[in-house]
């Protein structure tokens, strides 16, 4: 299924679910270029929520079980065009070739850094876990002249927040079940189910967007990669919950 039938397909499913979704700061969404965007993440209807916040098709990273589980599978690859990581021990170079190609060619990526903790044990609407820096290091790597034969040109990396302002809560699927279709996964060695998240209200807050420096790509080249990758890793997860605040005020 091409981008736009993803973006039409989101569309259409909170249509039918009947979900309430309110915008803000869509002055910051940008219309073109290519453009990470970093969001929290609870629920499956993130994905479509943000797709149909930034009108635009996204192309989101989900995690390896989702395209082994039937059903799940053909929702998430062939409807919504996420493209799945690979097992955990090719995950990384897996992330990095096949975002740096969407980003190369003008689209737009979506990446959740809480990871998977937060769809499988229940958490509070205004919670925010803990930011991987996996992005960070996609966003400086695909900026960065040295780092690759062609570098994105004209990124903008752009906060997102989602806070859930009514839902439903019930439960999916067992988690050992999920074990099955990804071994490597820790979270799934435990008893309770799967939980399922579904939006009734919702606020979509953009963030400031970001653009990388030259001081940052330099400090990325040199002996100071860490510090860009933290500062940031640093403002996502700091920009997204003032905007959860907002969300909840």
């Amino acid at each position: 299924m091409s981008a736009n039938n993803a973006l039409q397909v989101s569309q259409g499913f909170l249509a039918s679910v009947g979900t309430q979704m309110f915008r803000y700061y869509e002055d910051r969404i940008p219309r073109s270029g290519p453009v990470l965007v970093v969001s929290n993440h609870r629920s499956f209807m993130d994905a479509p929520i943000l797709m149909a916040a930034l009108e635009r098709p996204i192309r989101f990273a989900c995690h390896h079980y989702m395209a082994q589980v039937p059903i799940m599978r053909e929702i998430v690859t062939d409807l919504l065009g996420c493209f799945p990581l690979e097992a955990r021990e090719k995950r990384q170079q897996g992330f990095f070739q096949q975002a740096l190609h969407l980003l190369n060619s003008s689209q737009v990526v979506g990446v959740f850094p809480e990871g998977t903790k937060p769809m499988v044990t229940f958490t509070q609407p205004d919670h925010l876990g803990n930011f991987q820096r996996g992005f960070a290091h996609l966003a400086l790597r695909a900026t960065t002249p040295g780092t690759l034969s062609k570098p994105v040109t004209d990124l903008t990396i752009l906060p997102m927040a989602i806070a859930s302002l009514e839902e439903v809560n019930t439960s999916a699927v067992p988690l050992k079940l999920l074990s099955l279709f990804d071994p490597s996964e820790p979270l799934f060695d435990q008893s309770g189910w799967h939980p399922l998240v579904i939006y009734r209200r919702v606020a979509v807050l953009v963030g400031r967007p970001y653009w990388i420096s030259h001081q940052q790509q330099m400090e990325y080249q040199g002996k100071q990669a860490k510090k860009a990758v933290r500062e940031l890793t640093h403002y996502c997860q700091t920009e997204i919950a003032q905007l959860l605040r907002q969300g909840f005020y």
